[in-house]
């Protein structure tokens, strides 16, 4: 379980206000600066989601959170855990297992001022607000040209290696991005799921952020301090990470091109090519819409090969739109055609099937092994 956020300035209001004891406010206050002021620390994908919307609602009282179980409970996945606590059920909230009511309310609240922060419990979950989520949160700026604005984030925990079943491990970022009027963001690292999400918050547009389940409880060294301050320079300075891909491992033979869940398989992929003497770059799309053509397309230039890696399904996807549009601006430098693994063409497998679907290491060496090395 995600633990709640609190800081230092939080426990000396508690205890001001007489909320609990000195000696126990003190002792929490003390405990909170030094987390605060302690550097780097493991932290996880969770704690990060959970401590960027905390930050958010902390520095903005127009942002709040709902969804289903996302109060006491904290969410299915505990990504919520401690914000109703902390910020009271007016800012933080449960409502009805009703997908297409918490959507329609949060437009009607985004469009009068608010910045609704929703939880879609599981990816397929969504489906019954697809109507609402295409025909109104996508098009009410342009309906209205430019005059209405809706700052809401639709979190989607999404895709497979939980051991779910249907309807909870479904890959569905690509109905969302052939939407036009949707920003789909999807992080791959703990220090971009709390850079990304706080940068999601501040949108003026909507956005669809699609979580990684699989990659909820994934752990790694975290400055929660820095990326505080960094969020402030940015936001200071009007500059963002929003619309850019990373290389996440630098390489020279050919490139990997990843996003959400796919990138831990792509950098493990690309350190076992390594032990065999080929070096492969891996690209983490992070954003995608908008998308990063001109850090993508410098990697495949440079490398002059690409393996694109997804979990869904490959006919119709994001993963075809990434081969096509680099095929369209890096023809000339490609020494072989661009390969995809994906997900297969069928519905989400039983658990113990899944490792079937799902892309693996062997599979995305095999695609590499057959791009045309001996030209």
């Amino acid at each position: 379980m995600s633990p709640a956020v609190t800081t230092s300035s939080e426990a000396t209001e508690h205890a001001a206000t007489g909320d609990v004891s000195s000696a126990t406010a003190s002792a929490a206050a003390s405990a909170a600066a030094v987390a605060e002021a302690s550097g780097p620390q493991t932290v996880t994908m969770a704690k990060a989601l959970n401590t960027a919307m905390a930050d958010a609602m902390e520095a903005d009282s127009s942002v709040l959170v709902f969804g289903e179980d996302v109060g006491r409970l904290g969410g299915v996945f505990r990504i919520t855990d401690g914000l109703m606590a902390r910020f009271g059920e007016q800012r933080c909230f449960d409502t009805p297992l009703a997908e297409s009511g918490i959507v329609g309310m949060a437009v009607g609240m985004a469009m009068n001022g608010m910045r609704p922060v929703i939880e879609m419990q599981f990816d397929a979950f969504a489906y019954p607000a697809f109507e609402q989520i295409v025909s109104h949160v996508a098009k009410m700026h342009n309906r209205t040209k430019g005059a209405v604005k809706l700052p809401m984030v639709i979190r989607v925990p999404y895709a497979g290696g939980i051991g779910g079943v249907e309807h909870h491990c479904d890959s569905s970022e690509s109905y969302y991005a052939h939407t036009a009027g949707l920003k789909v963001f999807t992080p791959a690292t703990v220090a971009d799921g709390y850079r990304m999400l706080r940068e999601a918050i501040d949108s003026d547009d909507p956005v669809m952020f699609m979580e990684p389940k699989k990659l909820y409880w994934s752990k790694d060294q975290v400055d929660l301090g820095a990326l505080r301050a960094e969020h402030a320079t940015n936001a200071a300075t009007g500059s963002s990470s929003e619309g850019r891909a990373a290389v996440a491992r630098p390489g020279t033979d050919a490139t990997l091109i990843a996003y959400g869940p796919s990138v831990p398989t792509a950098l493990a992929a690309a350190a076992a090519a390594a032990e065999e003497g080929r070096s492969l770059e891996v690209i983490d799309v992070r954003s995608i819409v908008p998308f990063d053509d001109e850090t993508v397309c410098a990697s495949v230039r440079k490398t002059g090969r690409a393996v694109v890696i997804a979990e869904a399904h490959g006919f119709a996807s994001v993963s075809s739109e990434i081969v096509a549009r680099v095929q369209e601006r890096c023809f000339h430098y490609l020494a072989a055609p661009i390969r995809r693994v994906t997900g297969f063409d069928v519905p989400y497998p039983a658990p113990k099937l899944e490792h079937y679907y799902l892309p693996s290491v062997d599979r995305i060496l095999d695609a590499v092994d057959d791009l045309q090395w001996e030209n």
